[in-house]
């Protein structure tokens, strides 16, 4: 009779728990059931059948003497049976829809980088003939005849003029000369810095054939020799400016030899400017500005540093109108006692530092890496087979 109490006091505790894990579970199912008992609701499952299974051969044998208990029983391991049948399928089924979704969508992941591999040498691919287009229209360009240019008026649209040969003749003024640098040339296999000479070059009165406003020329490569030469005749003119505004007046018995002194340095000044001003017959193309790089310094106009062609700054410190052009000279026709300038190569022109070729080997790269990494995605995902 005592152990018959004793199994029915069991019943109702683990009944009564039942119960109120049940209820809990309802209002809050991510709690489990028996927090006093157990640490989740797999092993609470667990436990319960083993409950219900240790019960099940007590509850036939108490029956035969009373036959109230077996009832208590049988609701309690029903019970039992019902959350274990009930909660497992529950508790499986929520995770396992979870890591479906997850691994469908890392799947997806895996094409990714193949899928941007591909449209990157698809896009090298439209911009290798956009390449090819914009080579042809400059060659076809510099291939016409050139164009007499007289003045800025009858020269029409920077765009129309865009590398196409122009025909320009006028005196170089020497003494407004820019020095752009420094630039590098290989000269039998020596490398030698240099600059880029840009000149102003002005009209020649009562010549038809001159130009009749002021264009800025480049005229080609030169030595740095060239660029020490001129600061030098530079600070020499500044020196001689300065001495002759810092002179005291002159009396009336030193005008006369003053007058003679003056006369002879302005004839030197004639020699000068014929040997530093030289009529010149121009054949260039019309540019524009450089864009230069994040790395190249700034131009410094004040104390003539000039790193890159900027040709708005070029003519405000040459004082020269604002609508002046810039031609950069590229007459083949180079006299070999004088080689300096080296005027630019035509075929510069026609040049990128990103050839259609570059383009092929860029589309070809990023193909090949797509279906590199598209392979790789597929072997991932690709369901691996067992050995026996």
């Amino acid at each position: 009779m005592m152990f018959n109490n004793l199994l029915c006091d069991i019943s109702q505790i683990l009944g009564g728990q039942y119960q109120r894990g049940r209820h809990r579970a309802r209002k809050n199912p991510t709690l489990p059931p028996f927090p006093s008992l157990l640490a989740g609701r797999n092993r609470q499952h667990e436990m319960l059948s083993a409950v219900a299974k240790t019960l099940t051969p007590l509850r036939r044998r108490i029956a035969a003497v009373n036959p109230h208990t077996p009832l208590i029983y049988s609701q309690f391991s029903s019970s039992a049976s019902a959350a274990v049948g009930d909660r497992s399928p529950a508790t499986a089924s929520s995770p396992s829809s979870q890591e479906q979704g997850r691994g469908v969508w890392s799947k997806l992941l895996l094409f990714v980088p193949g899928a941007i591999s591909f449209g990157l040498g698809t896009w090298q691919i439209f911009r290798r003939q956009d390449k090819i287009e914009m080579l042809d229209y400059r060659r076809k360009r510099l291939d016409l005849d050139p164009v007499r240019l007289t003045s800025a008026s009858n020269s029409g649209s920077l765009d129309d003029l865009e590398f196409r040969r122009i025909a320009c003749r006028g005196l170089l003024d020497e003494k407004r000369s820019i020095f752009v640098g420094p630039r590098s040339r290989s000269i039998s296999g020596v490398t030698i810095n240099g600059y880029y000479i840009i000149t102003p070059l002005m009209p020649v009165s009562g010549d038809p054939l001159s130009v009749q406003s002021p264009i800025l020329v480049n005229r080609g490569w030169v030595p740095q020799s060239w660029r020490d030469k001129f600061r030098e005749a530079s600070k020499t003119d500044k020196t001689e400016k300065q001495d002759i505004d810092a002179a005291p007046p002159a009396s009336k018995d030193e005008k006369t030899s003053w007058w003679r002194s003056w006369l002879r340095k302005s004839e030197k000044n004639e020699a000068k400017e014929q040997v530093s001003v030289t009529s010149r017959e121009i054949i260039g193309v019309v540019r524009g500005s450089e864009k230069p790089s994040i790395f190249v310094p700034a131009n410094d106009p004040d104390s003539g540093q000039w790193f890159y062609i900027d040709v708005p700054t070029m003519i405000r410190a040459c004082n020269l109108p604002e609508n002046t052009i810039y031609v950069e000279d590229i007459n083949e026709n180079v006299n070999p006692s004088n080689p300096y300038p080296v005027p630019k190569d035509a075929n510069s022109l026609i040049r990128s530092s990103v050839m259609p070729q570059d383009h092929l080997n860029y589309t070809l790269t990023w193909y090949s890496l797509s279906a590199a990494v598209t392979f790789m995605a597929f072997k991932r995902i690709k369901p691996k087979k067992s050995r026996r």
